[in-house]
């Protein structure tokens, strides 16, 4: 599903899915793994998520933001996704998690920003891949 890559800065991940739908998803769950122990979050509650962008790129990015949004800005613990529409200038769908507890849902890094630095977001053969990276 997804890769974590390393950088001198900062920290990135590859991630795969074998429609665009899927590599969201999957791109979603790579990120919130490098903030989460994603074992220890529950998917009690639902949460809704849309983004729009320009292309896959900005697409992916905003999505990410979205969810980071969700995961520090609102205190939420997400451990699940769900793509329910895309194309290629808006993606809706759902995470589930729970509202962030610290005695469970130490954090594993601080993820600040989703960056635009060596981004790809690609239709391979048998599916979609993406690199990312994120200022942590």
């Amino acid at each position: 599903m997804f890769e974590i890559l390393e950088h001198t800065a900062d920290i990135g991940f590859r991630a795969r899915g074998s429609t665009a739908a899927e590599l969201f998803e999957n791109a979603a769950l790579a990120m919130c793994s490098i903030a989460c122990d994603l074992n220890r979050v529950a998917p009690r509650c639902e949460y809704p998520l849309a983004a729009s962008g320009e292309d896959y790129e900005s697409l992916l990015v905003n999505w990410l933001s979205e969810i980071l949004y969700w995961t520090d800005g609102r205190r939420i613990a997400l451990c699940e996704f769900h793509v329910h529409q895309i194309a290629p200038d808006r993606v809706s769908g759902v995470a589930r998690g729970e509202p962030y507890d610290p005695s469970r849902h130490a954090a594993r890094a601080i993820v600040k920003a989703v960056t635009y630095h060596q981004l790809k977001v690609a239709e391979e053969p048998g599916g979609w891949v993406a690199e990312v990276f994120l200022d942590v």
